[in-house]
């Protein structure tokens, strides 16, 4: 994050535009966590039994969807130096994972925070 707003303030002003920002993905169904939870990506759900979190995983596909609406977007800098996820992206813009879910990091953890779970 700080490598993001450091970049910003050292391209304010740029002719060109660039845009700097740092971007996370939440919870993700990556490879190495579909090995740890022993599934595969057609039986991902399975792993909710061992940890309820993984309900609102999401794959690589969403933070590769959010990157590239963000790139096409002509308003873009207005999001230089900051923190971005990849479900706020997925607000703004309005696309889907890969699998037509909507999977919201942000939200889930919210709610657990309300719910005193955490």
């Amino acid at each position: 994050m700080r490598l993001a707003q450091n970049w910003a303030a050292e391209l304010e002003g740029d002719p060109r535009g660039v845009t700097s920002v740092s971007l996370t993905p939440g919870f993700l169904r990556s490879e190495e966590m579909l090995d740890h939870f022993g599934v595969t990506e057609d039986r991902w759900q399975d792993a909710v039994a061992k940890d309820p979190n993984f309900a609102e995983s999401e794959t690589p596909h969403l933070v590769g969807r959010a990157l590239a609406h963000l790139a096409a977007d002509p308003g873009k800098r207005r999001f230089n130096g900051q923190a971005l996820a990849s479900w706020t992206l997925m607000d703004g813009y309005g696309f889907t994972d890969i699998d037509g879910r909507r999977p919201h990091w942000g939200s889930w953890f919210a709610r657990l925070r309300a719910e005193g779970a955490l």
